[in-house]
C-alpha cells in the first residue's frame, strides 16, 4: 500500500469519527423532543386553579367592582337593584373639588410618613439591641410582639382609654410631673398625633421581626474584622449594618407604607376622623362617604378608595424603579 493511499484512509476515518458541527447536541435534541404527559399538565393546572380562583374572587372582582362604583351614580336602590347611570369622572371631580380632600390627603401623608419613620427607626434600634445577644433577649423580643398579635379593635380601645382626657393614664402621668390636662382625642391639635402614636406602637414589632432577621444574615466575620481595625460601634453600624440591611429595609418600608395608607379601624375607633376633619384620612373619608350617613354616596366613596389605590401603586412603582437602579 502506498503512502498517499494510507494518508487518504487515515483522513477518511478521522472525518467519519468527528461529529458534524451543524448537528445539535444530544441534550438539546432531547429537550426539544421532550413530551410532557397530558396528565402532568392537568395536575399543574389543578394546583394553580385554587390560586387563580382566590385572586379572582378576592382581588380582581373587588377591584373591578370598586372601579365600576366610582364611574356610576349609585343610590341605595340602584346599588341593590342595579341600573345605575354612567357618570364618568363626575365622582372624581366631586371628590377633588371637596374642601375635605386637601385635608384628608395631607393627614394621610403625615400619618403615613411619620408612622413609618418612627416605626423603622425604633424597630431597627431594637433589632440591633437584641442582636447583641444577652440572657433575656428572647423573652423581651417575644414581649415586643404583643402589639402585633392583638386585634386592632383591642389596641384602639386600649389607646382610647389611655388618652382619655378625664381618666386616662397618660394625663395622670403628666399630672404627676406637673403638666396640665391634654385633650388628646377631642382637640383638633392633638387628635392626629394621638392616632399616630398608637399606630407607631402597633407597627414597631413588624419592623423589629423583619430587620432582626436581616441582621441574622450579616456575617459575624465582618464585625470581627472591623473591630480588629479599630472601628467603633457607630462606624460598624454605618459602614456594615445599615448598607447590608438596605434591601431588607426597602421592602420593610414599602410594606409598611402600603399597610399604613389603608389604616382605617384604628382611626375610626379612636377619633372617627374628628374632631371636625382634624384626623380624617382618605380611608376614613371613603368610609364616611359610603356608609357614614343615612344617605350613603357610594360613587364618591369608591372614587376616594381608587385614589388611595393609585397612591399605594405609585409607592410600589417607585420601589421597583429604585431597586432596578441599585447596582447588582
Amino acid at each position: 500500500m502506498s503512502t498517499a493511499h494510507a494518508d487518504d484512509l487515515h483522513r477518511s476515518a478521522a472525518t467519519s469519527r468527528a461529529p458534524s458541527q451543524d448537528a445539535d447536541p444530544p441534550q438539546a435534541t432531547a429537550r426539544r423532543g421532550r413530551w410532557v404527559p397530558r396528565g402532568s399538565q392537568l395536575a399543574a393546572w389543578a394546583f394553580l386553579a385554587p390560586v387563580v380562583v382566590y385572586l379572582g374572587a378576592f382581588y380582581a372582582y373587588p377591584l373591578y367592582r370598586n372601579v365600576d362604583l366610582s364611574v356610576r351614580h349609585y343610590t341605595v336602590r340602584s346599588f341593590v337593584q342595579g341600573g345605575a347611570p354612567f357618570s364618568g369622572w363626575d365622582n372624581f371631580r366631586q371628590v377633588i373639588d371637596n374642601p375635605t380632600f386637601d385635608t384628608a390627603l395631607r393627614n394621610t401623608m403625615v400619618f403615613t410618613l411619620v408612622s413609618i419613620l418612627f416605626q423603622y427607626v425604633l424597630g431597627l434600634s431594637l433589632a440591633v439591641f437584641f442582636h447583641r445577644g444577652f440572657r433575656l433577649a428572647p423573652t423581651l423580643r417575644a414581649l415586643f410582639l404583643i402589639p402585633w398579635l392583638l386585634p386592632l379593635i383591642v389596641s384602639a380601645s386600649t389607646w382610647s382609654w389611655m388618652f382619655n382626657s378625664e381618666s386616662g393614664v397618660v394625663n395622670y402621668g403628666l399630672h404627676l410631673v406637673g403638666v396640665g390636662k391634654v385633650d388628646w382625642l377631642t382637640s383638633p391639635h392633638w387628635a392626629l398625633t394621638s392616632v399616630i402614636i398608637a399606630n407607631i406602637w402597633i407597627g414597631i414589632p413588624f419592623n423589629l421581626v423583619i430587620l432582626y432577621s436581616g441582621l441574622q444574615n450579616i456575617p459575624a466575620e465582618l464585625y470581627e474584622a472591623a473591630s480588629l481595625d479599630g472601628a467603633t460601634g457607630w462606624q460598624q453600624f454605618r459602614r456594615i449594618t445599615f448598607p447590608l440591611l438596605r434591601p431588607v429595609s426597602a421592602i420593610t418600608v414599602l410594606l409598611g407604607l402600603i399597610y399604613t395608607l389603608k389604616v382605617f379601624d384604628l382611626i375610626w375607633i379612636m377619633t372617627r376622623g374628628g374632631p371636625g376633619d382634624s384626623s380624617t384620612t382618605l380611608s376614613t373619608w371613603s368610609y364616611r362617604y359610603g356608609f357614614g350617613s343615612l344617605l350613603p354616596d357610594f360613587g364618591p366613596g369608591a372614587a376616594v378608595g381608587n385614589i388611595l389605590i393609585l397612591i399605594a401603586l405609585a409607592f410600589g412603582l417607585f420601589y421597583i424603579r429604585l431597586q432596578r437602579s441599585q447596582p447588582a
